[in-house]
């Protein structure tokens, strides 16, 4: 059996004067337990944690940034997609597509504190802070809303199921992504009611999505072809159409810098700087490895991170590689799958791990032990 490394790697955002660079690969953080796919993040800005979906393992793990240590496992999950920390309360919110529900954890100590049912494939969860509550896609089409507290709010019905979906900070509507009916549905979650639905035709599979409020421009993220689409927020139309990584599961705007991240399984970070609304232009593309397709953006402090794939029956271990960033400047945090650690350009090249331990489960792996399932820290002790 092959043995491969899971990485995930911090890229950060570098805006000294004029140099070119955008991101720059700083190091990574190994995570020797984690088996098959991941899905979204996470962070925990103030105490430089991320909470990372791992999907294919049935876990969320917790990291540490700033030490480059694992700090624990939440296991037993039935395949982690969405994950939102909530910094007020020191709380994590994770939705789980194979068993529909949407758990929420104290993110001191691990421990589930309620559970919420929905019909199932809870996906991408957003935090309304105008309603104060947590947005959960989920099902055949829907979102279900849950208090702080995590327990069930209501429901605002779809046409089929949510992609990824962005909040607008100054009015009440939401974008959602419904690819199967090849569309955007926009909503008004204070009426709780659809205005709109607005064909996507010119490209297909739009899955990740990203709000440039400023400009009223919806960032969407298409696989077939693969597109990145400009669509203005007003009356649902394409104002633009350019060439991305194929495969792509998250993009993020970075508002500051007039640029944008897309993330994709082809095994790429393709960056686009925004030259007006309805301008972009591909100023770099980071080698990452096939099936890197998530990650998360975070404007504050210096990160990037992504774990890498490997085939369906292969164990491997992850790991996390973290940018440095001479300017103090923002983070982002992608998310590769490989059978090999991540490429860079000779200079920004992660250092790749000897270490070829088994993945295991029931007896104890590198100072770890699993018994059965729960949470675990990295003295072995369950939580």
């Amino acid at each position: 059996m092959k043995y491969a490394v899971t990485a995930l790697f911090v890229l950060v955002a570098i805006v000294c004067g004029q140099d070119p660079r955008t991101l720059s690969l700083k190091n990574r953080i190994p995570l020797p337990y984690v088996n098959g796919r991941i899905d979204h993040f996470s962070a925990d800005v103030k105490g430089q944690r991320i909470f990372v979906s791992a999907l294919g393992n049935h876990t969320v793990e917790v990291l540490d940034v700033q030490s480059g240590k694992h700090l624990g496992t939440i296991a037993d999950l039935g395949e982690p997609q969405g994950v939102y920390y909530d910094s007020s309360t020191n709380r994590l919110f994770v939705a789980c597509a194979l068993d529909g529900v949407t758990k929420l954890f104290d993110a001191g100590t691990l421990q589930v504190l309620e559970t919420a049912k929905f019909s199932g494939d809870a996906d991408n969860i957003r935090y309304d802070a105008r309603g104060r509550r947590i947005i959960v896609g989920y099902g055949d089409g829907a979102l279900g809303f849950l208090d702080s507290n995590g327990r069930k709010m209501g429901d605002l019905a779809l046409d089929a199921h949510p992609e990824s979906f962005q909040l607008e900070k100054t009015g009440n509507r939401v974008f959602v992504n419904v690819p199967d009916r090849k569309e955007i549905q926009v909503a008004d979650l204070v009426k709780n009611a659809l205005l709109a639905k607005w064909p996507v035709t010119s490209a297909l599979k739009n899955f990740p999505m990203a709000l440039d409020e400023a400009h009223h421009r919806l960032l969407i993220g298409c696989r077939a072809p693969a597109r990145m689409l400009a669509v203005e927020t007003e009356t649902g139309k394409q104002t633009a159409s350019v060439e991305i990584v194929g495969d792509t599961d998250d993009l993020f705007y970075d508002a500051a810098r007039s640029q944008v991240y897309v993330i994709g399984g082809q095994g790429f970070v393709d960056v686009l700087q925004q030259k007006d609304a309805d301008h972009y232009e591909r100023t770099a593309r980071y080698t990452t490895a096939p099936g890197a397709r998530t990650g998360l953006f975070v404007p504050i402090g210096k990160s990037c991170l992504w774990p890498s794939p490997t085939g369906a029956n292969s164990a491997r271990k992850s790991s996390f590689t973290r940018l440095s960033d001479p300017c103090e400047s923002d983070s982002l945090f992608p998310c590769s799958r490989s059978a090999s650690s991540a490429r860079f350009p000779a200079d920004d090249r992660a250092t790749r791990s000897g270490d070829r331990r088994k993945w295991c489960r029931g007896s104890r792996c590198g100072g770890q032990t699993k018994r059965g399932g729960g949470v675990f820290r990295d003295d072995g002790v369950r939580q």
